[in-house]
């Protein structure tokens, strides 16, 4: 038995948006806080481990059943077989090309396979799992009334008031594996030194009904609230990406470095594999995904869906301007200042200062490479030079 899609949008507004200063947040993220006053200092406090991040506006649904993980094992990218009690993982949903439909945070607890995600795609999710059951032994519940996600990077969720709810004996405590590239995985990213490193995030599920509690231990400290903002801008800073603003429906999973933590190269076949496998050992990636550091000289953000140009060098030509990409997530950091990740062309050189068009200005941008243009083709081919955007000759 399902619950009606229409069930899994949760109560209109966080009883965390009742604390001081709180200013609630638009578009996707509707219904939580974007800040409580100074997004700067709520991200020093989240990085110490001194804050959580209001996430109740998300989805959750739970797959169980005997046939669980074998079931979405068969269906997804991630080996998702062999997971014990407790054990975090991501695991994406490809369409039969290989594009990216949905990206999903996933814990087991020995009886239910839980599913976090975003609310907006929580209802095709659903309708599209209860499609393929067959007469599989599964069942597909959606919780996201039941259960609201709290964000962290305590080591202890305790030490932040929170109480992981644990309906089958085993808290609900999601880890994400971006710190690390995971069994089976690739990192295109090149260097020994990856941000990631030190990203340790974690996504707690709560009784929804012990929000206001929550809040109430926020307000008589020591644990403090970090707003969307705080956390999109380690989120940036550490390369990881998010679905529902990083990806479009163009998206292959090499674009964003993705096969570093949720893609496992040597499991069986699913859906849009195949791509998978041709473009790593044998193609490259059409785009390519990029930290951009930008002149905040006239104290415009970017936001997403801005276009991105370069220049292209033509011998005895001035240099053309043209569209290479778009951005993708922006904020302001404490240390960094204000960055964005951006989709641009893969052939477009790591070296070549980028432009973004945001309210009628032209914003300069420095590329930091997180996916290089040689990305993918394990067995390099080689290709014939194309004309395109290209690094200027000094």
């Amino acid at each position: 038995m399902t619950t009606d899609p229409a069930a899994s949008v949760p109560p209109t507004g966080s009883a965390l948006l009742d604390l001081d200063a709180a200013v609630q947040a638009d578009g996707i993220d509707a219904g939580v806080a974007a800040h409580y006053g100074n997004p700067n200092a709520e991200q020093r406090r989240l990085l110490a481990g001194e804050a959580i991040v209001d996430l109740s506006h998300r989805g959750v649904l739970s797959v169980s059943g005997p046939d669980r993980l074998t079931w979405l094992n068969s269906m997804s990218s991630q080996e998702l077989r062999g997971l014990t009690p407790g054990q975090s993982t991501e695991t994406l949903l490809l369409d039969p090309t290989g594009h990216l439909e949905y990206a999903i945070a996933l814990i087991d607890d020995g009886v239910e396979s839980w599913l976090l995600i975003e609310a907006a795609e929580l209802p095709g999710l659903q309708a599209w799992l209860d499609r393929m059951r067959f007469t599989l032994r599964v069942q597909i519940v959606d919780h996201t009334l039941a259960y609201a996600t709290i964000g962290t990077m305590a080591a202890d969720p305790a030490a932040v008031a929170l109480r992981p709810a644990a309906p089958n004996g085993v808290p609900l405590v999601w880890h994400d594996p971006w710190a690390e590239v995971a069994p089976g995985g690739w990192q295109y990213a090149a260097g020994t030194a990856h941000p990631g490193a030190d990203w340790h995030w974690t996504e707690v599920l709560i009784d929804r009904s012990a929000l206001p509690a929550l809040r109430d231990a926020i307000a008589a400290g020591p644990v403090t609230a970090a707003g969307l903002l705080a956390l999109e801008a380690l989120r940036i800073a550490a390369w990881r990406p998010r679905g529902a603003l990083d990806a479009d429906e163009r998206t292959i999973p090499h674009e964003l470095d993705w096969l570093r933590t949720a893609v496992h190269l040597t499991k069986g076949c699913y859906r849009g594999q195949e791509t998978v496998a041709k473009v790593h050992n044998l193609g490259h990636p059409p785009r390519r995904l990029v930290l951009l550091h930008l002149d905040g000289s006239d104290a415009v953000l970017p936001v997403h869906g801005d276009e991105v140009q370069g220049d292209r060098f033509v011998a005895n030509s001035d240099p053309e301007r043209r569209t290479v990409g778009t951005i993708t997530s922006s904020a302001i950091h404490y240390e960094l200042g204000p960055i964005a990740l951006a989709v641009v062309k893969r052939t477009v050189p790591g070296t070549v200062t980028l432009h973004v068009l945001s309210q009628g200005l032209s914003i300069t941008a420095s590329q930091e490479v997180i996916v290089p243009e040689s990305a993918g083709s394990v067995a390099e081919i080689p290709r014939l030079p194309r004309l395109g955007v290209r690094a200027p000759r000094g």
